[in-house]
């Protein structure tokens, strides 16, 4: 064990910074859409379904392994399997996910920076027109913003665990849900906004397929974090008073409960000032819906609260936007940063600069990728379709690698530590845990079926986004 890891100052800490790296994105306007989209209520409890009996037990893997080795994700393969080349691919696999993962990120942060800059100065109806956000991608002022977001991130991480990491989620993971709240509660005071939520909350059955049940469950998984080595990383960062398994539940029901709360701001919003709109015709791109359609819906609110109004409830959303992908960037960036600490041995400060610098230069390379530079707009062909460098990073690391980082996650806690090892880790500081129905369901469920659902779900995800064949 590292004599002088640092560690967080709270469970609480922990939780809003584990909560902080899940919420995101996707939860607040992803989730509201697939669900609108794939059977309301019914899309909302397979969600939940998958959390509890698939995403917990490797939740509480991560975690446990992360605390037990006090080591990054390469670290943690290295702690467990020393002197074995084999394991240390998931290692490489769980460190290079989330480096490449922040580079994407990075650029739609900028992205929801400068469209929360413009709403503040009062240009919310430019953004409405139809070729704004082509313009805006492909402008110069993107290097301000990536600059800007750079520099904020770099300030959290500098502060280090206590200081950066969890003082940034105590500040930030507050705000975001008073703002949801708030939202909510706005939204559902607005004519027609009961239709949303009846389309939201009422099951739809007829709409469930295996395509579905398939999206569900990697809407869960993507959600959680899950893969990337936030959770090993963050792992590694707790104290062995702390709860694992309690901790894990916490993280999952805050995460669960962004993405439902966010259906209740969402669709009632995109039905009240838009009535009799199908949701089947709602795009499936989260960048979409951000960037050019939820634009049009804050402008029609101006019909019942002014241009000004809807300008402030627009700055309120890219606010609660921004603060989502902020904290999931930080904790993202944090990993690879923890990894070079780890195995290099620099300070943070150094290791937070080698890092930087050249995902900087990487994330400006995927910024280029819109229409300013034809290499990298151009930059790959596959599933019979060109593809920019950005489409790349995203299907490569974000919709493909995770699933099998999971599958390997799975086989070294459950076959490498062994059941007994990791069942005694996770006793430390919960020693309920013991001989409860969470830890018979975990064993089983970890060395049976849910190695086998990820590994299917990434031989599915290669075929299908690389090949155009599907096996369901």
């Amino acid at each position: 064990m590292t004599a002088n890891r640092e560690q967080f100052g709270s469970r609480l800490g922990f939780i809003l910074a584990a909560a902080g790296s899940a919420v995101g994105i996707g939860n607040l306007v992803g989730f509201p859409v697939n669900a609108a989209k794939n059977g309301g209520a019914a899309f909302l409890l397979l969600y939940a379904f998958f959390v509890v009996l698939i995403c917990l037990p490797v939740m509480m893997a991560e975690l446990a392994a992360g605390r037990n080795s006090r080591k990054n994700p390469l670290g943690t393969y290295r702690h467990f399997a020393p002197g074995s080349p084999g394991w240390l691919i998931g290692g490489w696999l769980a460190l290079i996910t989330p480096y490449m993962i922040a580079v994407f990120y990075a650029v739609i942060t900028l992205w929801i920076t400068g469209y929360l800059t413009a709403i503040i100065s009062g240009n919310l109806q430019a953004l409405t027109d139809p070729d704004y956000f082509a313009h805006f991608v492909s402008s110069p002022t993107i290097f301000v913003y990536l600059i800007a977001v750079a520099a904020l991130v770099g300030l959290i991480l500098h502060s280090g665990v206590k200081d950066g990491i969890e003082r940034g989620a105590k500040i930030m993971m507050p705000s975001l849900f008073v703002m949801l709240v708030g939202l909510v509660i706005f939204v559902l005071t607005r004519d027609h906004a009961m239709a949303g939520v009846q389309y939201y909350l009422i099951p739809d059955i007829s709409k469930i397929n295996a395509q579905v049940i398939n999206g569900a469950m990697g809407q869960a998984f993507f959600s959680l974090s899950l893969g990337m080595g936030i959770l090993i990383t963050y792992g590694s960062y707790m104290d062995g008073r702390s709860s694992i398994p309690g901790s894990a539940k916490m993280v999952a029901l805050a995460d669960t409960g962004v993405a439902f709360t966010a259906g209740l701001m969402v669709l009632p919003a995109i039905f009240s000032f838009n009535p009799g709109i199908d949701p089947g015709t709602l795009s499936d791109s989260s960048v979409s819906l951000i960037f050019t359609f939820l634009p049009k819906i804050f402008l029609a609110m101006q019909v019942s609260v002014g241009y000004v109004g809807a300008s402030i409830v627009a700055a309120l959303f890219f606010l609660l936007v921004f603060f989502a992908a902020l904290t999931s960037l930080v904790s993202i960036i944090e990993v690879p940063v923890s990894g070079v600490m780890d195995q290099k041995g620099y300070s943070r400060n150094r290791a937070l600069a080698t890092i930087g610098i050249t995902m900087f230069f990487i994330a400006l390379a995927c910024g280029l990728s819109f229409g300013m530079v034809d290499f990298f707009t151009n930059f790959a062909h596959y599933g019979e379709a060109s593809h920019s460098l950005f489409d790349l990073v995203y299907d490569v690391f974000y919709d493909t690698i995770l699933p099998l980082n999971g599958f390997i996650i799975c086989l070294l806690v459950t076959y490498r530590w062994k059941k007994a090892n990791w069942n005694a880790e996770l006793e430390t500081g919960e020693p309920n845990y013991k001989g409860s129905l969470l830890e018979r369901y975990s064993n089983f469920a970890l060395g049976t079926f849910i190695p086998v659902i990820l590994l299917f779900v990434f031989v599915n995800t290669v075929l299908n986004k690389f090949f155009n064949i599907s096996l369901i």
